[in-house]
């Protein structure tokens, strides 16, 4: 599913932000990435989702080398991945509906067939009574189970979430984690970044821990 060899990324002005990596997640895996803020887990995400390409290496998803896949192919490889991000990148001049239904006006699906995937998406997260309020009026703990709906209405094999519950408290949290539990309980591969022990301790999983953009376990 997801395959990494010896792969580097370094920036303009000579930044590593990734040494060497090399390792495997296995279809409907669901594994965690941990490290100090710093350590290159925002960039390895971003590797995969070929937002950035390795310096060097080979980073293979779902068969496609992300190093070399050509502008014309990364429309099919995204619409099997969803992609949650730290600052939510969500649209404060929209309703929740039309948050989510974003992605799939990209993706050109059809109009009636894209609203019954927004309101479905919306209801898995809790948030269909409030497909009409704009992002401002949601809670933080509600507009990141926005970003969950908007993130999973392509129905992908792949989730990446970028530190999904750093800005939530407890209770929140394991609102969130629940949420990613159901999806990996019906196969979907999940890579989750975050440094919140308490979650790795309530919700065990694999761990892929980076120091200074090294794989260290």
């Amino acid at each position: 599913m997801i395959k990494f060899n010896q792969v580097y990324k370094r920036y303009p002005g000579g930044h590593e932000a990734l040494k060497n990596l090399s390792f495997d997640i296995a279809e409907g895996e669901m594994v965690y990435l941990t490290g100090h803020s710093g350590a290159g887990k925002s960039t390895l995400l971003k590797l995969i989702a070929a937002i950035e390409r390795p310096t060097s290496g080979s980073a293979i998803v779902r068969g496609q080398n992300t190093k070399s896949i050509k502008a014309s192919a990364l429309p099919f490889l995204r619409r099997n991945l969803g992609l949650i991000f730290q600052d939510h990148k969500l649209l404060f001049d929209r309703s929740a509906f039309d948050n989510v239904m974003l992605p799939l006006l990209i993706c050109g699906f059809d109009h009636r067939d894209s609203a019954k995937r927004v309101r479905a998406a919306l209801d898995k997260v809790g948030l269909l009574k409030r497909e009409k309020s704009n992002p401002i009026a949601l809670s933080g703990g509600e507009q990141q189970r926005l970003c969950i709906a908007r993130a999973i209405v392509n129905r992908p094999s792949v989730l990446l979430a970028d530190e999904p519950t750093g800005n939530l408290d407890t209770e929140y949290s394991g609102e969130i984690m629940n949420i990613f539990k159901s999806f990996h309980q019906v196969g979907v591969t999940l890579l989750i970044s975050t440094h919140d022990e308490s979650i790795l301790r309530q919700f065990p999983a694999r761990s892929l821990a980076l120091k200074s953009g090294e794989l260290v376990v």
